[in-house]
């Protein structure tokens, strides 16, 4: 009997698509959802369902029975909680919960890969070359959700060392593409600029890669993928007026044309952040994301290229893609 995979996550955008890609490569693919989650993006798949929370034992373990791989999708990405309590619960605690039934020995004998979903916040920053996986980690300032992100790492790293877990991280950086039901906020902000709602960009970059090909990357690394390895996952580094110029371009809509300088978004962020704590809100535009935006370097994807076999396409199709799916769903 072919043995199954199994997606933590699967109603997420990396998540559906990781399982959607999994689907159309013919395989036997296991999603593990909460009972609250929507499920638009995989409700068109033929996948066996498992319903349970991250800290229900004996639902991940009966999830993860009788799978050799396991696709780790589950991210909470709220950087701007006011009570940071969520994010180490869900991305350290909740990933100590699945990490606990993975390396129990009647799972762990049948697991060949646990492919976890990091983020490039844990990589290090440079003002003067590509950042590569190896490069060690140099700066503080990114707030909870990135704590709770390298701390996530750093204890899968741990299970891999200590308990023997087969688990590789792959960085990846922000995606773009269709599916994005929720929207995700940088989604959003596509949405937007497509609706021709936008009329000013903001004055940094990022590194982009299109949600497909970073699922893609996801199930190389289920097959080529090194133990204890992490992989960056992006096509490459774009500025937020390139990136806003081809979703208008591909919506036919006109150019933003108002740049809104560092000084002005690093003002909004604080008048964010003293409005979050008078009204008692948690507020998006949080300074600890601006501060990331600003912060985050080039990078160097040759890794996965090499010992993957993966290579993004232009994320400007995805993009593309993006802005066609976000007018089809208005």
């Amino acid at each position: 009997m072919t043995a199954k995979k199994l997606v933590i996550g699967a109603s997420g955008f990396l998540g559906s698509h990781v399982t959607r890609k999994l689907v159309e490569a013919g395989e036997d693919v296991r999603v593990m959802l909460r009972k609250t989650s929507s499920t638009k993006a995989i409700d068109d798949l033929d996948v066996e369902r498992c319903y349970g929370d991250l800290f229900d034992e004996a639902a991940v373990r009966a999830a993860m029975t009788g799978c050799d791989v396991i696709y780790y999708c589950v991210v909470d990405a709220r950087m701007w909680l006011r009570d940071p309590t969520p994010l180490f619960r869900t991305n350290v605690d909740g990933l100590r919960a699945v990490l606990d039934v993975a390396t129990e020995d009647d799972i762990a004998a049948g697991l060949r890969k646990f492919v976890f979903t990091s983020t490039i916040g844990t990589l290090a920053i440079s003002k003067t070359g590509l950042v590569t996986e190896d490069d060690p980690r140099n700066w503080t300032e990114g707030g909870a959700y990135v704590e709770a992100r390298v701390a996530a790492e750093e204890l899968l790293f741990e299970y891999v060392r200590d308990r023997g877990l087969p688990g590789v991280a792959m960085c990846v950086s922000t995606t773009y593409g269709p599916g994005d039901w929720q929207p995700t906020p940088h989604g959003g902000q596509v949405a937007m600029v497509a609706a021709g709602k936008m009329p000013f960009y903001p004055d940094f970059g990022l590194e982009v890669v299109g949600i497909e090909d970073a699922a893609r990357a996801m199930l190389l690394a289920a097959e080529k993928g090194r133990n204890g390895e992490r992989y960056i996952i992006s096509d490459r580094f774009m500025t937020m007026r390139e990136i806003q110029d081809v979703v208008a371009d591909a919506a036919g809509v006109r150019r933003a044309r108002i740049k809104v300088p560092l000084p002005v978004l690093r003002a909004g962020a604080r008048l964010n952040d003293l409005a979050a704590r008078v009204l008692r809100r948690d507020l998006m535009f949080a300074s600890a994301g601006q501060k990331m935006s600003e912060l985050m370097s080039p990078l160097d994807h040759s890794k996965a290229e090499r010992e993957l076999g993966w290579k993004p396409e232009p994320v400007e199709e995805s993009l593309a893609r993006a802005v066609a799916f976000f007018r089809a769903h208005r």
